[in-house]
């Protein structure tokens, strides 16, 4: 059921935020699936697409009918992407073949663009890049696989698309300094949850009672002396005292684990925690070496920035650093799975303070329109003003977009900003937006990043967010923002926490959208 908010949640819808991929110019018939992959309608659909690119791209034709026994059953669908972005997958095979010695790569550049950071993105359609990739996984496939010619390549891909390649190539680049430090910190997490992986300790926690009930201090059960055990063995709790009474240890135990995992803070053992407490081992194994793995994606300029934001969208969390420590630490709330928040890294350039929202014209259109004809009052009684055709919500603690806002320039036109809806932070799942970050310490972060402007005092900055107009200050030295997706993350405290996998890109998530979205 569609759950509806107050008007002032209603219009916290900013911009829907929608990245598609710019396909070359066909006469064929297709189909944008809900995942992004493109699937062409007939054998002879298919036929136009590969003889055109086999034609724009000769040196790969003798390579055609291996490319395309690729595509066997997925009729042209993206192997190499997720959703707009190029997979680890993807990524693992251009290492992969960059590595291969005496391997002759036809139109290098072309895919070299394609892992470029720097402005000379590429411009590829997504299905010629994914063709492209596909011609190189062959080209490394016969390079490599000189002994099982006669083994299919569409049946080697099956093996080469799972999580082992990425184990492996973390195998393969074990000596390979990683900038990142977080790489190191998972590393020695791994060590330990391997040496579990291999103990005899490990043991499913098998509920008492059924159904299950929730269970709360001073509670009595034999599943609480099995969650005695397991947080014992995760090291949340120091003794293992093998007691079922839901103790005050316990207590410290549960709230350790919970907030470490990003949990909402209390003391209730809901099925769900029991659930996410018996994930198997191994599968923790996979998600510690995937992450591993994503830390080496990260811009080594990290590792030098003396000050950034760093958002990580499955942990619903935003730090500051600025000195080599940890300034603020901020709830956020990000897009919702069908308006993602890009993963990208920019530049911070200015906070904005008391901000205007401008009202997309979607929502104009589809809600605003006949209120506006019905009533003449209906904009300002809302703190609305109509401007050259727009509608935009006047600065104030009702606006949509908060007190504050940080701008760093990007094509989706993401940003962070303030916000009314409080109320949001308290959920533990947090994708409600159109693809912004909301943050919950707002202020407290643009305080904090204008410690080194002595004309932005308290005072003034509170008297900006008080403002009637809105009020844009430009940073003289930008602040790097990382906005990431770790799947696991070891805190300043060597703690290890496992979030929910919201946008299925660790290739095992069953998590269900929300219908709630605000801006």
């Amino acid at each position: 059921m569609r759950t509806f908010y107050s008007f002032t949640v209603i219009l916290g819808l900013s911009f829907f935020v929608f990245s598609f991929s710019k396909l070359e110019s066909t006469n064929t018939t297709y189909t944008k699936t809900s995942n992004n992959t493109i699937v062409y309608h007939n054998n002879h659909d298919v036929n136009e697409i590969s003889n055109d690119f086999f034609k724009r791209y000769s040196d790969l034709k003798k390579y055609k009918s291996d490319v395309m026994s690729l595509y066997k059953n997925r009729t042209l669908g993206t192997i190499w992407f997720d959703e707009d972005e190029i997979s680890e997958f993807g990524t693992v095979l251009y290492e992969k073949a960059k590595k291969t010695n005496d391997l002759v790569i036809p139109y290098q550049k072309e895919i070299d663009q394609l892992f470029s950071s720097s402005s000379d993105k590429s411009t590829l359609s997504q299905t010629d890049a994914d063709m492209l990739l596909s011609s190189l996984y062959v080209l490394y496939t016969k390079k490599n696989n000189a002994d099982k010619k006669k083994l299919a390549y569409n049946e080697m891909l099956k093996d080469f698309l799972n999580y082992s390649t990425i184990e492996e190539t973390a195998t393969v680049d074990a000596n390979a300094k990683v900038e990142y430090d977080q790489y190191y910190k998972l590393q020695d997490i791994l060590k330990k949850y391997k040496r579990l992986e291999n103990s005899s300790k490990w043991k499913p926690i098998v509920p008492a009672e059924t159904p299950y009930k929730d269970l709360r201090p001073d509670a009595v059960s034999n599943t609480i002396a099995q969650v005695r055990t397991r947080l014992y063995l995760l090291g949340d709790l120091k003794n293992d005292s093998k007691s079922d009474v839901y103790d005050r240890e316990l207590m410290d135990a549960v709230m350790k684990y919970k907030v470490r995992n990003g949990f909402k803070p209390n003391y209730i053992l809901a099925e769900e925690h029991i659930k996410e407490m018996n994930v198997p081992l191994e599968d923790k194994v996979a998600t510690l070496k995937l992450n591993m793995e994503r830390c080496r994606e990260i811009s080594a300029l990290i590792a030098a920035s003396d000050e950034y934001v760093l958002v990580n969208v499955p942990s619903y969390e935003l730090i500051y650093v600025k000195n080599g420590k940890v300034q603020l630490t901020s709830p956020v709330f990000v897009g919702a799975p069908l308006t993602k928040t890009t993963i990208f890294n920019g530049e911070i350039d200015r906070i904005v303070f008391s901000p205007y929202w401008t009202v997309p014209q979607s929502i104009v259109q589809n809600e605003l329109r006949s209120k506006i004809a019905s009533d003449p009052n209906y904009l300002a009684e809302k703190n609305m003003e109509m401007i050259n055709g727009q509608v935009r919500q006047k600065p104030g603690p009702d606006n949509s977009l908060g007190l504050v806002k940080f701008m760093f320039p990007n094509p989706d036109d993401i940003y962070m900003h303030d916000t009314p809806s409080k109320t949001l932070f308290d959920f533990e799942k947090r994708t409600f937006s159109h693809g912004c970050i909301n943050v919950k310490m707002a202020k407290e972060l643009a305080v904090a990043m204008l410690k080194d402007y002595p004309e932005w005092t308290q005072e003034k900055i509170d008297k900006a967010m008080a403002g009637k107009v809105e009020n844009s200050f430009k940073l003289t030295k930008k602040v790097p923002i990382y906005i990431t997706y770790f799947t696991s993350l070891v805190n300043e405290k060597g703690e290890v926490g496992f979030f929910q996998d919201v946008y299925e890109k660790d290739g095992n998530s069953t998590n269900t959208e929300t219908s709630i979205t605000v801006n």
